[in-house]
């Protein structure tokens, strides 16, 4: 699970790791998370499998470069010139949260650099209670002091989540927090917390048309059932939009399922199957 590097457009030097060989897959993650958001999946991936995991710019290993570039368009080209880096000309996209927003975003604006997309817990509409929960937290550090003492009281802080051991929130807690002398500190810049907040300032944004972008894409929808993030109104509308969209529905999961759930390792595999068996450009 090697860290690589390699240079963005502006310069800045960002993280990213490549593990497999086959169909490449391009795994983007949450908001304030790295590519370690897809760890728990990687054993259940199937066979012929190249999964690239970038840590967003501001997050993780990648350079801290500002609030004004933590955006889904810079992001989206971050992506983009991660694969001219890696020689790719095309690769399948699984977003989870902020990564299928990305995602979308790239199906309307370099739609031919996708072979497929899979969506994890995000569409068109984001719903105003998933935005207000992250608003709480985005950019701020826990006042836990241990990794162990925040793991203790994630299942309290999380409503929507069952049948979670208690070695998954150790392990999430690892993976996005850092533990200082200080105490618990995020692994992201938290100047993150100004541009996602000014991102949803003013009027909505219609994203139907980004969804809407991705026909010709074998499409999945992965979503939790217990989500505040993606309703059942707009999961519905997806469908109806893309009646051949692979969709899973992961019981006791809120935002975001961990994609290890049977549920999410079935809809991944059918997807990747149909990726395969798309036509080519």
């Amino acid at each position: 699970m090697d860290l690589h590097y390699f240079t963005a457009n502006d310069g800045a030097r960002l993280a990213y790791r490549d593990e497999g060989e086959g169909l490449a897959v391009l795994a983007l993650a949450g908001l304030t998370r790295t590519g370690r958001d897809f760890d728990y999946l990687l054993a259940h991936l199937p066979a012929g499998i190249r999964l690239i995991r970038p840590d967003y710019r501001g997050r993780g290993a990648s350079a801290r470069t500002g609030a004004e570039s933590y955006t889904v368009p810079q992001e989206a080209a971050d992506a983009l010139a991660l694969l001219d880096h890696l020689g790719l000309e095309r690769a399948a996209i699984l977003g989870t949260s902020r990564g299928g927003l990305i995602g979308m975003y790239l199906a309307a604006t370099a739609h031919d650099r996708l072979t497929g997309l899979c969506l994890n817990d995000v569409g068109p509409v984001i719903e105003r209670a998933g935005l207000e929960r992250i608003f709480d937290y985005v950019g701020r550090s826990p006042s836990a002091r241990t990794a162990e003492e925040f793991a203790a009281r994630l299942p309290g802080l999380m409503p929507g989540f069952a049948n979670v051991p208690a070695t998954r929130w150790l392990e999430e807690v690892r993976h996005h927090y850092d533990e200082t002398p200080q105490g618990l500190r995020i692994n992201y810049d938290p100047a993150l917390r100004e541009a996602f907040l000014a991102a949803f300032q003013g009027p909505p944004v219609d994203l139907w048309p980004l969804f809407d972008a991705c026909a010709g894409l074998p499409l999945c929808l992965i979503r939790g059932a217990n989500s505040d993030l993606l309703g059942p109104g707009p999961t519905a509308e997806m469908r109806a939009r893309r009646p051949d969209m692979i969709f899973a529905e992961v019981p006791d999961r809120a935002h975001i399922p961990f994609l290890d759930e049977p549920e999410a390792v079935a809809a991944i595999s059918a997807w990747v199957d149909r990726v395969r068996a798309a036509p080519q450009a």
